[in-house]
C-alpha cells in the first residue's frame, strides 16, 4: 500500500519518461483513457461446408457479431465491434476456437470515433 502512495507521489511530481511509460510504472487506473468509439472488424471464416448453417448461428449468437456474406463452400465474412482492441482479440479467438472451424482471419480493422 506504501508503494502505490509512493507511485501516486511520484506521478504527480515527476514529469513521464519513455520507460517508465513502456514498463508500466506510471500508469494507474484513474489514467487509463479509453478511447472514443469502438473497434470495427471483418474477418473471413473458413468452416466444414456441411456444418456452415451450425457455425453460423454460433458466430451470429456473439454479442456484436453479424455475417454479411456466406459462400456454400465454408467461407462466412463477418463484422464485429467491439469497444476495445483487447475485446476485439477476445472474440477473433472465440471464432476460431468454434467447433468445425479451420480458421478465422482478421480482414479489416479501423477505429470508430465517436
Amino acid at each position: 500500500m506504501a508503494r502505490a502512495t509512493v507511485n501516486q507521489a511520484t506521478l504527480n511530481t515527476t514529469k513521464l519518461n519513455r520507460r517508465a511509460l513502456i514498463t508500466g510504472r506510471v500508469l494507474s487506473a484513474d489514467r487509463i483513457v479509453p478511447p472514443p468509439g469502438a473497434e470495427i472488424a471483418s474477418i473471413i471464416v473458413q468452416a466444414r461446408p456441411e456444418r456452415l448453417a451450425e457455425v453460423e448461428a454460433e458466430i451470429a449468437a456473439l454479442p456484436g457479431c453479424e455475417i454479411h456474406a456466406r459462400d456454400a463452400r465454408g467461407k462466412l465474412v463477418v463484422v464485429t465491434e467491439a469497444p476495445d482492441a483487447g475485446s476485439l482479440g477476445t472474440m477473433l479467438n472465440t471464432i476460431q476456437s468454434l467447433q468445425h472451424v479451420y480458421s478465422a482471419a482478421l480482414v479489416f480493422h479501423a477505429i470508430e470515433t465517436a
